[in-house]
């Protein structure tokens, strides 16, 4: 039978002397391999398992429950997240109401790099929007990830590059494994039906997208918040309101470019 990873994390209650060694033990008795381990959040501990029967699982979680020290949080096999918390040491915020919501913090822009060079290594289409105020790190973080993952990344539209708004792209960019990035608030306010209809033909190819500014993008669309696998939310603090109030001040008064990167 072809081995599976599994995760387990399990709650500190008492952190005796020699806990992690008797739960090493333990696994090693099953025949369970260790493949990494972390601290994941305060008072708990995650580890990344080989395993090779479902009967090592069950056994294994009889014989953990009961144990005083600790209580097991979760035992299942890995997500994105729990491979995440275990390589960084902590979880990445998850919205409570909206689960494709993820939030981050500047600060935490390496975490952020590397759940999106996840989400790009996988097959098929996604649609990522990634929220921010000015120069909180969007766009670097895009490409930083595309980096990571290998991939080749396209400016569709983008003020990274002096207000790029593309009517065309070449052949050898109309490739699925690419990564396509668009700005809604540049898309919206200073773009040509030639660009639209190049963002339609894009957006019905089988690649990953996305957007940075998704509110205004669907506001300036037929698209919805629905048509988003996963939503970004990126700050400079926990507590930096994301607001739009800017762009349509400038959009009333203000004939040139937007300076929201």
């Amino acid at each position: 039978m072809e081995k599976k990873e599994w995760y387990l994390e399990y709650e500190i209650h008492k952190n005796r002397p020699g806990l992690l060694g008797d739960i090493a033990s333990l696994l090693g008795m099953l025949g369970i391999n260790i493949i990494t381990i972390n601290g994941v959040d305060n008072q708990r501990r995650g580890m990344l398992l080989l395993v090779e029967q479902i009967e090592q699982i069950e056994r294994l979680e009889s014989i953990l429950n009961t144990m005083d020290n600790i209580t097991v949080t979760k035992l299942r096999e890995p997500k994105l997240r729990d491979r995440l918390a275990v390589r960084h040491g902590r979880y990445i915020q998850r919205d409570a109401d909206d689960k494709k919501t993820f939030r981050f913090i500047r600060d935490e822009l390496g975490l952020l790099v590397d759940f999106l060079a996840e989400i790009f290594k996988q097959d098929g289409h996604k649609l990522v929007g990634i929220r921010g105020m000015p120069r909180v790190g969007k766009t670097e973080s895009i490409v930083a990830s595309s980096v990571c993952a290998n991939r080749r990344w396209v400016f569709l539209s983008s003020t990274m590059l002096k207000q790029t708004v593309r009517q065309q792209i070449a052949d050898d960019e109309m490739n699925s494994d690419h990564i396509f990035i668009i700005d809604g608030i540049v898309s919206a306010k200073r773009s040509s039906e030639k660009h639209w209809q190049l963002l339609r033909d894009m957006m019905r190819l089988p690649a990953t997208k996305v957007v940075e500014h998704p509110d205004i993008f669907v506001r300036e669309t037929e698209y919805t918040m629905n048509d988003f696998d996963y939503i970004i939310e990126l700050r400079d603090d926990p507590e930096q309101e994301i607001t739009y109030q800017v762009i349509d001040n400038q959009a009333s008064g203000f004939s040139g470019g937007f300076d929201f990167n």
